[in-house]
Formats: C-alpha cells, structure tokens, sequence
C-alpha cells in the first residue's frame, strides 16, 4: 500500500511515498563499540532489495533515544527535493493476442 502526496510539489515541498514494513531481527554488533541494527523488510520492494539494515536509534517525542523491538510494523519513507525528480513514465503495455499485459520495468 502506497502512501503519495496527491498535488504536484512547490519548489519547498518534496516527493514522498512511504512504504510498511516490518522489524524482522534485531543484530547485535560483533564489536561492543558498533550500534546494534535493525533488519527491516520493505514490502513493495523487490525480492532481493526487501531488507535493509539500519542503525537501532530513534528518538521519541520527547526527545529520548529509543530502539525498534522485533516483529512491529513500521513506515519507509522515501523523500527528495522536486529537482531530483521527473515525471513518471507510463506503464509499458504489450499486446498479447486477446490479453493487453502491463510491463513492470
């Protein structure tokens, strides 16, 4: 499920889309001085690319430094400035006898 801003961004605002995903382990550092990491896995991701490793540290409402727990679900999201984006191609669609089949590449 994909969450998008619906008007164009202004020069001030950024292109979104914030994608669930799931805590799925929590890894311990091999070093004591390294900061544990979260394994999170993107759904909407390709197969290979779903998890990403990420340092285990938020910091709450308040301002205090918190971790991720195993197995919660959580929000992806993906920023950039309107300059590092372009308009979106179309769906390519091939024909196929009787069928019409979208291209997802």
């Amino acid at each position: 499920m994909l969450e998008q801003q619906d008007s164009q961004p202004t020069s001030d605002e950024k292109a979104t889309v914030t994608l669930p995903g799931v805590v799925e382990k929590i890894i311990k550092p091999v070093v004591p001085s390294q900061p544990e990491k979260a394994q999170i896995s993107v759904e909407g991701a390709d197969h290979l690319y779903r998890e990403i490793r990420v340092e285990n540290r938020l910091k709450d409402a308040d301002g205090n430094e918190v971790a991720l727990k195993p197995g919660v679900e959580v929000e992806v999201k993906i920023q950039a400035e309107s300059h590092a984006t372009k308009p979106a191609s179309p769906p390519e669609t091939t024909e196929l006898g009787d069928h019409t089949r979208e291209s997802h590449s």
